[in-house]
C-alpha cells in the first residue's frame, strides 16, 4: 500500500479512536457505564448493532467460505439475522428490559436460579472471546496480504488496536462504544461497498462471472466435495464437507448460529437494553439487521467473483485481502483497509464493554464481592475490559487448524450457544419451574462437548456422523436441550413449583444499581405508534426480501 493509503487508514481510525477518548470523559455511574442509563435512540443502537455484527472477520470469512463452499452462507445473512433479531427484540430482550436487569445472564437467575446465571455468563465469555480470535486473525491476514506488513509489525499494530479500543471502552462504557460505532459503521459501509464495486467492474459483471464459473466446471481447486464451480451460486448445492448433509439442515443451522448472536450474546443485547424505549429497541434491531443484510449480500458475491477470477486460489481465508490488493488502486485500497480496521475496532470495544459487564455483574458482584461502592465495580469493569480482549488471542491455534475461520467458529458455536438460546426462549415464553434452565443447559451442553471432542480431538468411531457432525450438531443441540427442559418441567416434584423468583432478589450493589435505569418507556410518540413507524411492518418487508433472495434467486 502507498503512503496515501496508510494515511487514510491511520487518519480515519485515529480520528475515531480520539473521538472515543473524548466521549469517554464524564462517565461516573454504573448505570451510565453499563447501559448508558437507557437513553440511546433507535438509529444509534441500530448502527452500533450493524458495526458490531459486521466485524472484519465477517468480510474475510464470508468471502473465503463462499469461494470454496458456495452461497449457503447467505442463509445466515438473510433469514438467520431476521429470525434472530425478531426473537431478541420481540420476546427475549423485552422480558429482561421490563425486569430492570443489566445483563441477559442476570435474567437467567431471575428466571432459573444462580447456577444457570453463572453458566450463562461463562458460556457467553467463551463464545465471544472465540469470535475475537477470528477478528484478530482476519486483521492479520489483511494487514499482511494487502498492507504488505511484516508479521511482527502486523502483530504490533493489532495489539495496539486492542489496547486503544480497550482503553476508551474502559473509560466511557456503552455510551462511548455506541458513539464510536456510529462513525465506524459509516466507514465499514463505505469500505465494503468500494471493494464490491471495484471487483464487479474488473470482472465484468454477473453474467461474465457466471460464464467463467461454467467454463471451470469441476476443474477449480479447493472446492468442497461434490461441487462444481457453477454450483457455488446456489444455496442448496453445498452438502457439507462430507457431501452427505441435507441443505435444509445447513439452512436451519445458520438460523441458529445467527439467532445465537442476536439473543445469547450480550454484545448485541446490551445495546438493545440501552435503548430509551421498547419501540427504539425493536426499530434498532430492524435497522441493524437490514443494513447488515444489504452490505453482506454484496460481500457474499465477492466469494463467487474471486473463485471465477482465481480458480486455483489455495487459501480461502486469504481471498478477500487478495481481491483488495489486486483490484483496488491508491486511495480506494486505503479506504477499504480503513473499513476493515474500523470493523475490528468497533467489535473490540463492543465485546470489551459487554463481556466485562457480564463478568462484573454476573460473576464478580454476584458471587465474589457483593456490597462494595459503585466506584469499585466501575474499576473492576474497566480492568475486565482489557482482560476479555486479551483472551481472544487464546483461540488462534484452533482457528489455524481449521480449513476456514468460519469452520472453526461453527464447531465452537454448537457446543453451548444453541442450548443457551433454547433456555432463553423457554424462560421468555413459558412459566415453567426454575429447575428447567439448569437441566436444559446440562443435557444440551453435555451433548455439545461430546460432539466437539469427537469432531476436533478424538474421532470416536462408534459415534455416528449424523449425531456429531458439524451441521447436524445444531439440530441435535435443540433436541437434547429440549429433552432436559422437558424432564425438569414434567418431574412430579418440580412441575408444581412456582416459576416466580422467590428469595433471589438482588442485594447489595446489584440492587442499588438497578435504581439508576429510570422508568420503562413503551415508545416516544404521543398516543399510538404510527403505521409507518411500526417495527412489525419493516420486519415483514425484510422477511419478504429474505425469502426472495434465498428461495427465489439463489436456492
Amino acid at each position: 500500500m502507498s503512503a496515501l493509503d496508510w494515511l487514510i487508514v491511520l487518519g480515519l481510525n485515529g480520528a475515531i479512536i480520539a473521538y472515543g477518548f473524548r466521549r469517554a470523559r464524564g462517565t461516573s455511574t454504573s448505570g451510565e457505564w453499563f447501559l448508558s442509563s437507557r437513553s440511546l435512540p433507535w438509529w444509534a443502537v441500530g448502527l452500533s448493532l450493524f458495526a458490531t455484527n459486521m466485524d472484519n472477520s465477517e468480510f474475510v470469512s464470508a468471502t473465503g467460505t463462499i469461494s470454496s463452499e458456495g452461497l449457503h452462507f447467505l442463509s445466515a445473512h438473510t433469514f438467520g439475522g431476521l429470525v434472530g433479531v425478531t426473537l431478541a427484540t420481540f420476546l427475549i430482550v423485552p422480558a429482561i428490559y421490563r425486569a430492570g436487569l443489566y445483563t441477559n445472564a442476570e435474567y437467567l437467575e431471575h428466571r432459573f436460579g444462580p447456577g444457570t446465571r453463572v453458566l450463562g455468563a461463562l458460556i457467553q465469555i467463551q463464545y465471544r472471546t472465540s469470535v475475537l480470535g477470528l477478528m484478530i486473525w482476519s486483521v492479520y491476514l489483511t494487514l499482511v496480504g494487502v498492507g504488505g506488513l511484516r508479521p511482527g509489525l502486523a502483530w504490533t499494530l493489532i495489539v495496539s488496536l486492542v489496547v486503544l479500543s480497550g482503553a476508551y471502552t474502559a473509560m466511557g462504557g456503552l455510551r462511548t462504544v455506541v458513539a464510536t460505532d456510529v462513525l465506524q459503521s459509516v466507514l465499514v459501509i463505505a469500505g465494503g461497498l468500494a471493494v464490491c464495486v471495484a471487483v464487479w467492474q474488473a470482472v465484468g459483471g454477473w453474467d461474465v462471472m457466471m460464464a467463467e464459473l461454467e467454463s471451470l466446471g469441476t476443474a477449480a481447486e479447493g472446492l468442497a466435495p461434490g461441487l462444481a464451480a457453477p454450483d457455488l451460486a446456489h444455496v442448496s448445492s453445498f452438502r457439507g464437507r462430507d457431501g452427505n448433509t441435507s441443505p435444509v439442515v445447513i439452512f436451519i443451522a445458520w438460523i441458529l448460529i445467527s439467532s445465537g448472536w442476536w439473543t445469547v450474546s450480550h454484545t448485541s443485547t446490551q445495546r438493545m437494553m440501552g435503548a430509551r424505549s421498547l419501540w427504539d429497541m425493536k426499530m434498532a434491531g430492524v435497522l441493524g439487521v437490514g443494513v447488515s443484510l444489504v452490505v453482506l449480500v454484496f460481500t457474499d458475491m465477492l466469494g463467487l467473483f474471486g473463485r471465477a477470477r482465481f480458480p486455483d486460489f489455495a487459501q480461502p481465508d486469504a481471498m478477500y485481502p487478495h481481491l483488495i490488493a489486486t483490484y483496488l488502486g491508491v486511495g480506494a485500497k486505503g479506504l477499504v483497509v480503513a473499513g476493515v480496521v474500523s470493523a475490528a475496532v468497533s467489535t473490540f470495544d463492543s465485546m470489551g464493554s459487554s463481556m466485562s459487564a457480564v463478568f462484573t455483574r454476573d460473576i464478580y458482584a454476584r458471587f465474589v464481592s457483593r456490597d462494595r461502592d459503585d466506584a469499585h465495580y466501575l474499576r473492576v469493569g474497566r480492568i475486565a475490559t482489557v482482560a476479555i480482549l486479551v483472551l481472544g488471542f487464546a483461540y488462534l491455534p484452533l482457528i489455524l487448524r481449521a480449513p476456514t475461520m468460519l469452520a472453526a467458529f461453527r464447531s465452537v458455536t454448537s457446543v453451548f450457544v444453541t442450548p443457551l438460546l433454547i433456555v432463553y426462549l423457554v424462560g421468555a415464553v413459558t412459566r415453567t419451574n426454575r429447575r428447567v434452565g439448569i437441566f436444559g443447559l446440562a443435557t444440551g451442553g453435555l451433548y455439545g462437548v461430546v460432539g466437539f471432542l469427537d469432531r476436533e480431538v478424538v474421532d470416536v468411531s462408534w459415534l455416528p456422523a449424523w449425531l456429531t457432525g458439524q451441521w447436524e450438531a445444531f439440530v441435535w443441540a435443540i433436541v437434547f436441550t429440549a429433552a432436559g427442559c422437558a424432564v425438569a418441567a414434567l418431574h412430579p416434584r418440580w412441575r408444581r413449583a412456582s416459576p416466580v423468583t422467590e428469595g433471589v432478589a438482588p442485594s447489595g450493589w446489584l440492587a442499588k444499581s438497578s435504581g439508576q435505569l429510570g422508568p420503562i418507556r413503551l415508545h416516544p410518540f404521543e398516543g399510538r405508534v404510527p403505521l409507518l413507524a411500526s417495527p412489525v411492518l419493516y420486519t415483514g418487508v425484510l422477511a419478504a426480501i429474505s425469502a426472495w433472495l434465498v428461495f427465489g434467486l439463489f436456492w
